[in-house]
């Protein structure tokens, strides 16, 4: 006769008393999960891992410090039995049998009263994932199907339609430096549930030939800008959108506070009553100079890394960087949107007291497929860029950090001199 499958249900444990014997590695993987449950945890072990000490020193459950005995079970909602005493975990578990406490053992599944099901979580859903065959119980297969469709979720090639009322809005999405795999998954599920999308030229293009035949995808670039400033003019297309009931994405390059104006966006929202969301997104500032090989702090090198952006030139009036004072820092400097003024920067840090012999590194269409990684010095710098012919968009990592890795595999990326 086949075995019953086992009833799947959600413990509801806030303020509830649950009791862990163990304070191993199983407790260390478990008590996250009850510790966002609410539980009131009190757990009996003589020893425990440093993580599991530290969440006992952070007040998140009581720690009885010695092995497990007769009566720790009392007025208990739920057990968890991982010790490594087959013996006592055997009396536990006929202590929460006694007693009707539902009870989880780590040495002998069959031998108890529930079991802990493979979960993830994606957006206010949990994914739980049993076996229901007791002799074919393969943990790593109920992990791996959890796995996907938690994944499936996440990046949005799992849709579950809402079948209620959605809320419009725009949600202002970071999608990295340029490599699709590099914006957030809150980033790629949002996109894939999105009515509109408004879309950068830095932001991942990739991801636009992934979505469903009928989002509407507009190039920011081409919104028509008439008698408004170009990003008024951007603006007022969210707003629009937005009011006509639409899920909106404005898909950004990088983060959308790293000189994305993308606070400008929210504020605008804002006046107009439109609810808005905002995703951060990997920085080009220190992706970039990772993905070319580049760490922009270094211990013994580098303790600091300042980005500033090279879209104003150091003597024009605009500008609101002190060149000179950058100019004496010992870390790293990084410059965005710096390519057709790098001459004057160069020339400036010098003027002010930087080496000219500073290494210099100049990485072009970072994370992508065509990157490339171009060497100079300061001194040096200006006519390299013009006789490599690098084009925006490019990062510019200024420092004695460029040289940290040099020599080592894969550290020498398209167009980067041997």
């Amino acid at each position: 006769m086949a075995e019953n499958p086992a009833y799947p249900v959600g413990l509801r444990l806030t303020g509830r008393r649950v009791v862990v014997l163990g304070g191993g590695q199983v407790a260390q993987r478990r008590l996250p999960a009850l510790i966002a449950a609410g539980a009131d945890i009190h757990l009996v072990s003589p020893s425990a891992t440093p993580s599991v000490e530290a969440m006992a020193d952070a007040g998140e459950l009581t720690w009885t410090r010695r092995s497990y005995q007769t009566g720790d079970l009392a007025e208990a909602w739920y057990a968890l039995i991982a010790t490594g005493d087959t013996e006592a975990n055997t009396r536990a578990s006929a202590e929460a049998e006694a007693n009707r406490v539902w009870c989880v053992r780590s040495d002998d599944a069959d031998a108890a009263t529930a079991w802990t099901p493979a979960t993830g979580h994606s957006e206010g859903v949990t994914v739980a994932v049993l076996t229901t065959n007791a002799k074919g119980r393969d943990p790593r297969h109920t992990a791996a199907i959890r796995d996907a469709v938690v994944e499936g979720l996440r990046d949005g090639t799992l849709v579950a339609p809402h079948h209620r009322t959605r809320t419009p809005g725009v949600a202002l999405v970071g999608g990295g430096p340029g490599d699709p795999d590099l914006i957030t998954v809150r980033g790629r599920r949002l996109l894939a549930e999105a009515d509109v999308v408004i879309a950068d030229r830095l932001g991942p293009r990739d991801l636009l030939a992934e979505l469903p035949p009928h989002v509407e995808v507009i190039d920011a670039a081409k919104i028509p800008y008439g008698r408004f400033m170009a990003q008024e003019a951007i603006n007022n297309a969210l707003i629009e959108h937005a009011k006509q009931g639409k899920a909106v994405v404005r898909l950004k390059g990088g983060d959308p506070y790293v000189y994305g104006r993308g606070m400008e966006e929210v504020q605008a929202l804002a006046e107009a009553g439109i609810s808005c969301t905002v995703v951060p997104g990997i920085s080009s500032s220190i992706s970039v100079p990772s993905a070319a090989g580049i760490p922009v702090t270094h211990r013994g090198v580098a303790h600091d890394f300042t980005v500033v952006s090279g879209h104003i030139a150091p003597d024009d009036e605009r500008s609101l960087v002190d060149w000179a004072a950058l100019a004496k820092l010992r870390g790293t400097l990084v410059i965005l949107m710096g390519v057709d003024k790098i001459g004057a920067i160069a020339r400036t840090l010098m003027e002010n007291g930087k080496a000219a012999d500073t290494p210099v590194a100049v990485v072009q269409e970072g994370t992508t497929a065509a990157q490339r990684r171009v060497d100079a010095t300061l001194a040096t710098v200006a006519e390299t860029v013009r006789a490599e012919d690098v084009k925006p968009p490019a990062v510019i990592v200024i420092g004695e950090v460029v040289n940290v890795g040099s020599g080592l595999p894969g550290n020498a990326g398209p167009g980067r001199p041997e």
